[in-house]
């Protein structure tokens, strides 16, 4: 077993890493440039979420209780339509240090998670492939698959969340290649 305290300078580093990639994958490449649409009409529905004084959180519409979801006016409401859901953030220009900041944060607790996996299962010493493999494997699941649910749950497009994957196996693969090369020697 390796000691934790041993791998802080990859998970600092990895956590650096993947956070400069994301910002190249989200401002530089034009990929990433269509995950958003505007709402058509956007100039009568603004008003009336305006007026509903919307507090931020996540609400869903047409919106029934679990045990009213097969009544018959429920179902004439899902018919009817449309069906989503909506996030509110709060209002104003968007805090981009505020939210870059609990990113990087997210990508530290990422990375140190992904050591303390790996320093249970992996010995000082251990050959450069195996960390790679393991340290890899544990960070995609965390970066790239954790984003599926977005798909099924809230009902994303299936080629953003299809981009979520893939930005999480390039952010597995570079936490991957940072661990596989600082891991501890004998």
């Amino acid at each position: 077993m390796v000691p934790l305290v041993s791998l802080w300078l990859p998970i600092v580093l990895s956590a650096v890493v993947v956070f400069i990639a994301s910002s190249i994958l989200h401002m530089v490449l034009p990929y990433h440039h269509s995950d958003y649409t505007k709402l058509p009409d956007e100039e009568k529905i603004l008003p009336v979420l305006r007026s509903a004084n919307l507090a931020p959180g996540l609400y869903n519409f047409p919106f029934c209780t679990h045990k009213d979801m097969k009544s018959p006016e429920s179902i004439e409401r899902y018919k009817k339509g449309p069906v989503g859901l909506i996030t509110v953030i709060p209002s104003g220009p968007p805090n981009m240090g505020k939210y870059l900041g609990l990113w990087f944060t997210y990508c530290v607790i990422m990375s140190f998670f992904v050591a303390y996996l790996a320093a249970h299962a992996l010995p000082t010493g251990t050959h450069y492939l195996l960390v790679f493999r393991i340290v890899g494997t544990a960070a995609f699941i965390g970066y790239g698959l954790s984003c599926l649910s977005n798909g099924i749950w809230k009902g994303q497009p299936l080629s953003n969340v299809g981009k979520e994957v893939v930005d999480g196996l390039i952010y597995g693969l570079l936490t991957a290649g940072v661990f596989g090369w600082l891991w501890p020697r004998v």
